[in-house]
């Protein structure tokens, strides 16, 4: 757990120190191979989820890999290449500088623009300057490019985090759609909900923590009592929900700084404050884990 902790660390810190560096989690080998795996043996041959399996077989690539390197010199190449797979798997795009590209953005024409950075993907309808969807889709593409690739790093070391960036961009980016069929499509966002499932709930009980509980529990309690569907479903509208209510809360408290809940730019503020609490949150789970076992 303290080897997790100071890969997570590292690559924080890398991202921060060398932004430059973002520019090489480029996934496009991963359009070669889907490309070239759903072609190998032609139409009728080929295997039926060719491309819902390419998530698995990287995985256990991944873990072989990781297995090897794990015996070899003290596990050092295997803690290494451990810290290579986080970074390249988080984001890929960098949300910090994505949040402050909008709040320093001279004028509303670049401002809007900017803000379409935050979208899911590309295929999304655009996004508007309002704080509401502002701050639901800053929460989601926080859930994507930071917790949930940290969520399964933790769980299931660097194929966990490969994994769950494989399947996301599969089942969600406009650029593997031509290799995906409508049925693997459906299979894909789906594995991509259940792996988003136990991030989201972990998000909104540290959102709870580090912003207004109340105002958070309410809104979560009175998203599922109005959908009728219950805590366990692959419904995560309520992030958005909560996170919209937990921004409100903080903003309207004044937390040190402007209190007006109609100006996108202010919420906007807020939530990559909350959001940064949330991932020290984390982190601190993480270290205190790493200690209990350190004394055991």
């Amino acid at each position: 757990m303290a080897q997790i902790l100071l890969a997570v660390l590292l690559v924080l810190a890398g991202g921060y120190a060398l932004p430059d560096l973002a520019r090489w989690r480029d996934f496009s080998w991963l359009q070669v191979w889907l490309a070239q795996w759903t072609r190998a043996s032609g139409d009728a041959a080929r295997p039926r989820f060719a491309a819902a399996l390419l998530p698995l077989l990287l995985f256990v690539l991944c873990e072989l890999i990781q297995l090897v390197l794990g015996h070899v010199l003290f596990g050092l190449p295997g803690f290494a290449f451990a810290v290579v797979v986080l970074f390249y798997c988080w984001g890929p795009r960098d949300l910090d500088a994505d949040i402050e590209a909008v709040l320093k953005a001279p004028d509303s024409d670049r401002r809007v623009a900017a803000v379409q950075a935050l979208r899911a993907d590309d295929a999304t309808a655009p996004l508007a300057f309002e704080s509401a969807p502002l701050v639901e889709a800053t929460f989601t593409a926080a859930l994507s490019r930071w917790f949930g690739v940290l969520f399964w790093f933790v769980v299931l070391g660097p194929a966990g985090a490969l994994g769950y960036r494989v399947v996301q961009l599969l089942a969600r980016h406009p650029g593997f759609a031509d290799g995906v069929d409508a049925t693997q499509s459906e299979l894909l966002e789906r594995t991509a909900r259940i792996l988003d499932w136990a991030p989201a709930h972990l998000v909104a009980l540290t959102l709870a923590l580090v912003s207004d509980f109340d105002a958070v529990i309410k809104t979560w309690r009175d998203y599922h009592a109005a959908h009728g569907k219950g805590y366990f479903t692959l419904d995560l509208g309520f992030l958005g929900a909560l996170a919209k209510a937990g921004i409100d809360a903080d903003v309207e408290a004044g937390d040190g700084y402007a209190s007006d809940v109609s100006n996108p730019l202010v919420e906007l503020a807020d939530a990559q404050r909350v959001l940064r609490r949330i991932l020290v949150g984390w982190l601190a789970l993480i270290a205190l884990a790493a200690l209990i076992v350190l004394t055991h």
